[in-house]
């Protein structure tokens, strides 16, 4: 497979990026600099930037491998964008400088501004719904409703740490009458009744299980008193401040790489399986599976009528309920800027309509 330059540099900048650091922050700093689209009257060039994922490099991410493939970033200005394979919430990689812009969840999010007066703004979302869950095994410990956690061994890896806690608080479950288990993302230790439950995602863990034949049962997040948007662009209220036009720029390539990927979810899960996640082994049927699943969160009603990563009021507020309900204290103001997804729209509202 003949591959562009410019894909070529991404992903020989993905393979290294971890030891490489110093690339890293190089990378970081070229878009201060590079002149705005609207400031010249010419094409952007916003140079090199880095994106913080969450996961690995599955089919989460098949907008952005899209983005990438399709040439959309280029499209925008961008001489590459590295992708940085997680887990991660991108909170740390954010505020140490070592990202530009981070996919992560509201509750990291929203955590580290009521905690920690954290300077992070999300931009946008490109999962509508979250799909964090606790799955079991239907012949185990079968945990259906937030109750059924009580006495039970729940499986939960560090960077889920708060979303659990989150869960218990929005519930109203005493984190002292569930025993956490440390455990990494293989769901192996739930299979092998090592504990009852385990933290994983509808479109990932969930479907891995599945596929062995084995009946699961799901206790949603969403569904359970912790709504919030996931998947959020996140960036630095900095990088919003000194490179507005390149971040609106970000913003245009990934709604046309997602557009893409949610018309073809065989594109997404062929790019993660044979080129960007090519080193890990993925599975075809369940990689398609998650390709598909996940878009069911991407959208939505407010996406058909407002477009990609939209954030609608009512879902800003259910987000900010659900971190008040686990004690977590910020305000839609305090996490939300989407007004430059509104300008992006504004400016090009031929890219609301995905699905035409």
């Amino acid at each position: 497979m003949s591959l562009p330059s410019s894909r070529r540099s991404r992903l020989g900048a993905s393979a290294v990026v971890v030891a490489a650091s110093a690339l890293v922050l190089a990378g970081c700093s070229t878009g201060d600099d590079a002149p705005a689209a609207s400031d010249s009257g010419e094409s952007a060039s916003h140079g090199d930037v880095t994106l913080q994922l969450s996961w690995i490099l599955n089919e989460e991410f098949a907008g952005e491998y899209v983005a990438d493939s399709e040439g959309y970033y280029e499209e925008a200005g961008f001489d590459s964008v590295n992708l940085v394979p997680g887990p991660s919430t991108g909170v740390a990689e954010l505020l140490g400088g070592n990202a530009d812009i981070a996919l992560s969840d509201s509750v990291a999010v929203g955590t580290a501004i009521a905690n920690e007066s954290a300077p992070l703004k999300i931009i946008g979302a490109t999962f509508q719904a979250n799909p964090f869950t606790v799955l079991s095994l239907a012949d185990g410990g079968n945990i259906a409703t937030p109750e059924d956690l009580v006495g039970k061994k729940i499986g939960v890896q560090d960077s889920n740490t708060s979303l659990f806690n989150a869960l218990l608080a929005a519930n109203d479950i005493d984190p002292a009458d569930v025993e956490v288990v440390p455990v990494q993302y293989d769901p192996a230790p739930l299979v092998n009744g090592e504990v009852d439950g385990f933290i994983a995602y509808l479109t990932n863990e969930a479907i891995a299980v599945d596929l062995m034949g084995i009946e699961t049962t799901n206790l949603a997040f969403a569904d359970n008193n912790l709504p919030f948007v996931a998947e959020t662009v996140t960036v630095t209220q900095e990088k919003i401040d000194s490179d507005r036009e390149l971040l609106k720029d970000f913003l245009v390539a990934e709604i046309k790489g997602w557009t893409d990927a949610v018309a073809d979810p065989q594109l997404g899960a062929d790019l993660a399986i044979e080129t960007y996640g090519a080193d890990l082994g993925l599975d075809p049927e369940k990689t398609l599976a998650g390709s598909e699943a996940q878009n069911a969160l991407v959208v939505s009603d407010d996406t058909e009528e407002n477009g990609l990563f939209t954030i609608s009021e009512a879902l800003q507020e259910e987000t900010i309920a659900s971190l008040a309900g686990a004690g977590i204290e910020v305000t839609a103001d305090d996490l939300f800027d989407l007004s430059l997804l509104d300008e992006v729209y504004e400016e090009n509202p031929d890219l609301v309509d995905y699905a035409g």
